[in-house]
């Protein structure tokens, strides 16, 4: 039975007052949140920018180099474009839907299969991948803080992490212009190395093309090779969340705008992937080139080879502008992998511990563990990790996808995102069933269960389970535990302006439609973050009726 408020409880003061940090959405950029269409005041072009300001990484240079080394030219390169075919086609609909819909990759997994605290598990999935990232980021960055200034490992480490707090602890404000001043010169640092070679040296990319590797493979094709190389390069398959906590800025799409919305999305969403692509191919060549200078171990690590091809055109400055260029860019992207880390930890812990003291709470969490995978040598276990990592990962971008355009155009599931908890069930079997399934199974062939062949193609394997796991379960389930009662505030069913806003009857603040639910408990509206943060409901709106608001009445069909 729902409770009535009276009169003085509704003109008392707020329930909840979130702590400064959480109530500053300069910084906070409607974490856990929809991204409110007042806030997204940032031109297709300016979001673009700022998302691919993201992939400056370096450790593309170092995934390609060890694939390459590991499996010479032609199985490692094979390997490099069939992941990046992968990982563009799965990208596509989910960028999509982060910009249209204005939530980042863990709200869009709750409504795309996986319910509301089922998707707390690839909240921790994405994040690791943030945190393995910038410690592969951070130890480059370090390596070059050695190798220019002298400076020992472990100090290097610490300087590499410390160096981008003051960018990752403020918002999306400052994180696109850093990134956009940037860009000129990590552009002409990115380019220049090939310019060189390819000026002094073309016979070199001849010679590179019979590469066959380090470890005895050959320069011929190896099936196990391929899909050994292709595990580690789709490690990177869940850099389109990062993408997506970039895009649900864009501007609403319009008639007018539609064309460079769809650019923006397309580049700046699974776009990232083809320059991705050519930099790990780059990288490779980089590595081919410096191996008999440097040794294996140097070649690996892109200050290395980087130096040794720059050397003949800058000279003596050489040293002084490359190790600018890996700092520059490793600002860059570990800003990007602070920034989302600090979403998917504060998305974690606010349905586990109903708590939020802020997102920037986070970035120092996501930057305190990274820092600790550096220290323990993670660079150098580089192959391992993202071979493992990727199985996991592959999955649940499969299951995700499989929703968006498998299982919502054929009706199996809802046609829209719904992330409020009010309106979901705790775990959708459909995604986070099928994710499962497909990472125990992957990870079994990884350990060799099923043979080496299926070993070295388990990240595969994890995709087609995945992938054909969502619309069986959804029939199955008939799609039931999608929605755990129907949205009248702002569904799809619901004829209102969707920039109208309701106070929140907890934290009295005004947000959006979108982000605004019916309470039973509260008897009036209540913001998303409000809802996630209440530990006595007990989730009494899904067995009481919706508590009217005011708004128009749901639509007949």
């Amino acid at each position: 039975m729902t409770e009535t408020l009276s009169s003085a409880e509704k003109n008392a003061p707020p329930k909840r007052r979130y702590a400064p940090l959480a109530a500053n959405e300069n910084r906070e950029d409607y974490s856990l949140r929809f991204a409110a269409h007042s806030f997204r005041k940032w031109s297709p072009f300016v979001v673009a920018t700022t998302a691919l300001g993201g992939i400056a990484y370096l450790a593309d240079f170092a995934i390609g180099a060890s694939i390459v080394l590991s499996y010479g030219f032609t199985s490692g390169v094979l390997a490099i474009l069939a992941a990046a075919v992968v990982i563009f086609v799965t990208g596509v609909p989910i960028a999509a839907a982060c910009a249209k819909s204005g939530v980042d990759m863990d709200l869009l997994t709750r409504g795309a299969g996986f319910g509301y605290f089922g998707s707390t598990l690839t909240s921790l999935v994405y994040a690791s991948f943030t945190v393995i990232f910038f410690s592969l980021e951070g130890s480059i960055m370090g390596q070059a803080f050695e190798l220019a200034l002298g400076i020992p490992l472990p100090i290097g480490y610490l300087l590499a992490t410390l160096i981008v707090l003051p960018f990752a602890l403020y918002g999306m404000g400052a994180v696109a212009k850093m990134q956009t001043w940037t860009q000129p010169l990590w552009i002409a640092g990115l380019v220049l190395p090939f310019v060189v070679v390819l000026v002094r040296e073309p016979g070199k990319f001849a010679e590179f093309a019979r590469f066959g590797g380090t470890e005895g493979t050959g320069s011929g094709f190896s099936a196990i090779g391929f899909g050994l190389g292709m595990g580690v390069a789709l490690s990177l398959i869940g850099q389109i969340g990062e993408q997506a906590d970039y895009l649900r800025f864009m501007p609403e799409k319009t008639a007018e705008n539609k064309r460079s919305w769809w650019a923006a999305v397309l580049a700046a969403g699974p776009g990232w992937v083809i320059l991705g692509a050519a930099k790990q191919i780059g990288g490779a060549l980089l590595a081919f080139l410096a191996l008999g200078v440097v040794g294996k171990a140097h070649a690996l690590e892109p200050i290395a080879p980087y130096l040794e091809a720059v050397k003949p055109a800058l000279g003596p400055v050489a040293l002084t502008f490359a190790a600018l260029f890996v700092v520059v860019s490793q600002i860059k992207i570990n800003t990007t992998n602070a920034y989302s880390g600090s979403l998917s930890f504060a998305n974690f812990f606010s349905r586990v511990l109903h708590k939020h003291p802020g997102r920037v709470w986070y970035v120092l969490v996501n930057c305190g563990i990274a820092l600790a995978l550096m220290e323990f040598g993670a660079f150098g276990f580089l192959n391992k990790i993202l071979g493992f990592y990727s199985n996991v990962a592959i999955a649940w971008i499969g299951a995700v996808c499989a929703d968006l355009v498998i299982a919502k155009p054929l009706g199996l599931s809802p046609r829209y995102i719904e992330f409020k908890r009010a309106y979901l069930h705790k775990i959708n079997p459909v995604g986070f069933g099928s994710m499962v399934v497909a990472s125990a199974v992957s990870i079994v062939a990884y350990f060799g269960a099923f043979g080496p062949f299926l070993a070295a193609f388990s990240p595969l394997l994890a995709l087609v389970i995945a992938i054909a796991g969502v619309p069986t379960l959804a029939v199955l389930t008939r799609g039931r535990y999608y929605l755990a009662r129907p949205n009248t505030v702002a569904g799809p069913d619901v004829d209102v302006d969707l920039r109208a806003t309701h106070t929140c009857s907890v934290c009295g603040d005004p947000y959006e439609l979108p982000d605004v639910a019916d309470c039973a408990k509260q008897d009036g509206p209540i913001c998303s973050l409000c809802c996630t943060l209440d530990n006595t409901c007990h989730d009494v709106c899904r067995t009481t009726g919706p508590v009217s608001l005011g708004l128009p009445a749901v639509r007949t069909p």
